[in-house]
């Protein structure tokens, strides 16, 4: 027998964390790439260990004791050297980046879904990975692989590593937030906001506490990663410009409606044009955003997500797919760890690396819809502070007043930036017949 032919050791993982996801990345191992599975794989995997917080809670998914050991001490796992791998599905960015951060020290390759992570440590975590390979001859190469952090089943992080060596990303947009787009969904149907909230959590897709979710805190993280592939520029999740769907009406779905178009939460990430197509500074920032129905976007309906990548050979190209739940996450994280065991997973796991300027006071057409207490003169008001901010008003859309005393308007600007827009806005709330601060948002409009 060649020594090609003879069995190969089996991939010996040790997971931290043992719920939803994990769950699902366990199944999927135990039943089509374990070791009593038909799988090809020349490599076969096996979780030994899975860390819980409580070893004696009833699990959703049976662990075979013959193979697998439930343990409490994350020192258990990423200190014992049988293990290869650890694969960390429990979150947070404390216990979490010990976790990681110690496995990648120890020579274990590391698989995480942890957006909020990643983002927060994307230069450390990038600067130990090159560390620990740095080590010379006869030093363990390690592997760090994220697939599972942004989008859940869409394989948009391979993607990126990988399908644009020779091409230039202008854009990168994406509904990475099934949650909100279930919500804004519903609201398009004609639900008010605390009624689909209230759905949402009784259904299991939002948190007690939701302000990840609507607030946008969670595209922030991963709009912040896929800029960093895209674009190779590290940027600081807290200097993304978020806003949230908390402030969306359905009187906004339909004026949106009313232009051809829907609303959609999206995490953006642009090359501004100075002197040319695309060569100025890099925007990265969360808002809602009128989207026109024919737009690729556009599409990605209940939980689902999807991502538009502007490039210059491909043009626009999606990628769509379920963007969360126990399987589509759990095959992401099982894909990057067949990935690594076949060695075909990214040496470095951010291969582009640049000095592009951040400029996150973006441009764009926007949207700015307007409450107010109707009385003569307003739309001549509004128009002279747009003036004063140098903002051009493209359009002004009126639906029929039916209550004098509570009223909205819509006003669409050309292109312009944020914080005119912002400083407009402000300018306009200080007025007496503003009854709340005007509701505002890009619109994609050049597609």
């Amino acid at each position: 027998m060649s020594p090609s032919s003879l069995p190969q050791r089996p991939l010996r993982i040790g997971m931290i964390g043992g719920g939803v996801v994990g769950g699902g990345v366990y199944e999927i191992i135990q039943s089509r790439l374990g070791a009593s599975s038909s799988s090809n794989n020349k490599i076969t995997p096996i979780i030994t260990k899975i860390c819980v917080r409580d070893a004696s809670k009833q699990r959703d998914f049976h662990v075979d004791s013959s193979t697998t050991q439930i343990v409490t001490d994350t020192h258990s796992v990423i200190d014992d050297p049988d293990i290869d791998m650890v694969v960390e599905v429990m979150g947070g960015t404390t216990l979490a980046k010990e976790v990681v951060m110690q496995s990648l020290q120890n020579g274990k390759s590391v698989v995480t879904a942890n957006k909020a992570l990643i983002a927060e440590c994307l230069e450390e975590i990038e600067g130990l990975v090159h560390k620990v390979n740095s080590g010379g001859e006869g030093k363990k190469h390690v592997k760090f692989a994220f697939e599972a952090s942004v989008c859940g089943g869409i394989p948009i992080i391979h993607t990126l590593q990988s399908c644009y060596k020779g091409d230039i990303i202008n854009e990168v947009m994406g509904i990475c937030n099934g949650t909100t787009n279930y919500m804004l969904g519903k609201m398009e149907d004609g639900c008010d906001y605390d009624e689909v909230l209230k759905e949402a959590q009784d259904l299991g897709y939002a948190e007690a506490d939701p302000t990840a979710d609507v607030e946008g805190h969670d595209v922030r993280a991963k709009i912040a990663i896929l800029a960093k592939l895209a674009f190779g520029t590290t940027v600081a999740v807290d200097s993304i410009p978020c806003m949230g769907i908390t402030d969306i009406s359905v009187v906004d779905f339909s004026y949106a409606k009313s232009m051809g178009c829907t609303i959609k939460l999206v995490g953006t990430a642009a090359r501004q044009s100075e002197f040319g197509e695309h060569d100025g500074a890099l925007s990265v920032y969360v808002s809602p955003k009128i989207v026109p129905n024919n737009h690729l976007l556009a599409s990605a309906t209940g939980c689902g997500n999807a991502v538009a990548v502007d490039s210059a050979n491909l043009g626009t190209a999606s990628y769509s797919g379920p963007g969360a739940g126990r399987y589509a996450t759990a095959n992401s994280v099982v894909a990057d760890i067949m990935r690594i065991a076949n060695s075909t997973c990214a040496s470095n796991p951010f291969p582009l690396s640049s000095n592009i300027e951040i400029d996150n006071d973006y441009v764009s057409p926007f949207y700015i819809r307007i409450s107010f207490s109707d009385g003569l003169g307003i739309i001549k008001s509004v128009g002279e502070l747009a003036e004063s901010q140098e903002v051009s008003i493209h359009s002004i859309l009126q639906q029929p007043i039916t209550d004098r005393m509570n009223a909205d308007t819509v006003v669409t600007t050309e292109a312009c930036r944020y914080s005119q827009v912002k400083a407009l806005c402000e300018l306009i709330e200080e007025e007496d017949f503003a009854l709340s601060p005007p509701v505002f948002m890009p619109m994609i409009t050049d597609f």
